[in-house]
C-alpha cells in the first residue's frame, strides 16, 4: 500500500497538472505565443508573419547584443523590449523607410531561450525551465514532474535581483531575507492559490528533503518516515507507521528527543507536536 507522502505526492502531481490546464486553458488566460508583454532576450527566437509580404515573414533570433538582422529594415534591436513593442518598432522603420504605408506585421515568441528559473530539490525532474509569459509556483512545479514523497511540507523561492544575470540555482541566504520566500507546500495542495506565488527570471525553487522521526515499538510499521510538516503530531506519526499494534499501549507513549546533544526521554500525548529527529516509543500494555 502506498504511503501517507507518496499519497501526498501524488495527490500534489495531478492537482498541478490540473491547474497547469487550467491555467492555459482559462480564457482570457495570457498564453506563451500572445505574451504580448514578454521582455525579448539574447537567443529568444522570435516568429514574424508579414500579412503584406510574404518573404518577410519567418523566424528570427536574437543575437547576443540583442540585435537581429529584418529583411529591408537591417539590423534591428530587440533585446529588452517587451514584443509589443518590436512589433510597434518594426512597423514604424517599415513606414519610416518608405516600404510600407501601413505595415501589418504581428510578433511572437517560437522559443524562449533568454529567461529561465530553476528548480532543485526533491522534484522529479530538477533542472532549468524556460519563463514564457506568466509563471507561478504551482506551474514551475508541474513542469518539473511535481514534488517526490521525501519532500518536506514547504517550498523556498529564492528571488533574483531584478535584471540580474542567472547562471544557476541559487540557495537561500539568511542574509538576504527578502529575497526568500517560504511556501507551504500543504497548503498548496489543497488548492489555496494564494500559494501560487508569481515567479520571475532567475528564480530559483528550492524543495529540501523532509527531515526524519522514527517510531518503534508496539506499531505495524516501525521505522524511519520522513516529518510530513512541522506541526505534526504523535497520533499522525504513528498513523505513518501503519498505527499502534493490537499490543500496543496508547497513554504511556515516550519520545526520545536529542536537545543540545544530550538525549533526554519524554512523556507525550497523542495531540503533542513531534520535532524532526524524535524517536516515537509505543510501549506493550501490561494487559
Amino acid at each position: 500500500m502506498p504511503s501517507n507522502n507518496m499519497m501526498t505526492s501524488l495527490r500534489f502531481a495531478a492537482f498541478a497538472v490540473s491547474v497547469l490546464f487550467m491555467w492555459v486553458d482559462a480564457p482570457g488566460a495570457q498564453t506563451p505565443a500572445a505574451a504580448a508583454d514578454y521582455v525579448v532576450g539574447q537567443q529568444d527566437v522570435l516568429t514574424i508573419t508579414s500579412y503584406d509580404q510574404a518573404d518577410l515573414s519567418g523566424k528570427f533570433t536574437v543575437e547576443t547584443d540583442g540585435t537581429f538582422t529584418y529583411p529591408l529594415i537591417g539590423r534591428f534591436k530587440a533585446g529588452g523590449l517587451t514584443l509589443r513593442k518590436v512589433e510597434e518598432g518594426l512597423k514604424d522603420r517599415l513606414k519610416s523607410e518608405n516600404y510600407f504605408t501601413n505595415p501589418e506585421i504581428t510578433v511572437a515568441i517560437e522559443q524562449y531561450r533568454s529567461q529561465k528559473l530553476f528548480v532543485v530539490g526533491e522534484v522529479r525532474n530538477p533542472g532549468s525551465y524556460p519563463v514564457s509569459g506568466n509563471i507561478g509556483l504551482v506551474e514551475a512545479l508541474a513542469r518539473a514532474g511535481s514534488t517526490l514523497p521525501t519532500a518536506s511540507g514547504e517550498v523556498i523561492i529564492v528571488h533574483s535581483s531584478v535584471g540580474g544575470a542567472a547562471d544557476g540555482p541559487t540557495l537561500p541566504n539568511q542574509e538576504d531575507a527578502e529575497a526568500v520566500i517560504r511556501v507551504d507546500l500543504r497548503a498548496l495542495q489543497n488548492g489555496e492559490l494564494g500559494n501560487n506565488t508569481p515567479l520571475r527570471d532567475g528564480d530559483t525553487i528550492f524543495v529540501p528533503r523532509a527531515e526524519s522521526i522514527y517510531v518503534f515499538g508496539e506499531v505495524k510499521n516501525p521505522g524511519a518516515y520522513p516529518l510530513p510538516q512541522r506541526s505534526t503530531t504523535v497520533l499522525q506519526a504513528l498513523s505513518l507507521a501503519g498505527g499502534v499494534a493490537d499490543r500496543g499501549s496508547t497513554t504511556r507513549i515516550r519520545i526520545v528527543r536529542i536537545v543540545n546533544d544530550e538525549e533526554s526521554e519524554i512523556r507525550v500525548k497523542l495531540n503533542d507536536v513531534v520535532s524532526p529527529g524524535d524517536t516515537i516509543i509505543v510501549p506493550e500494555r501490561f494487559f
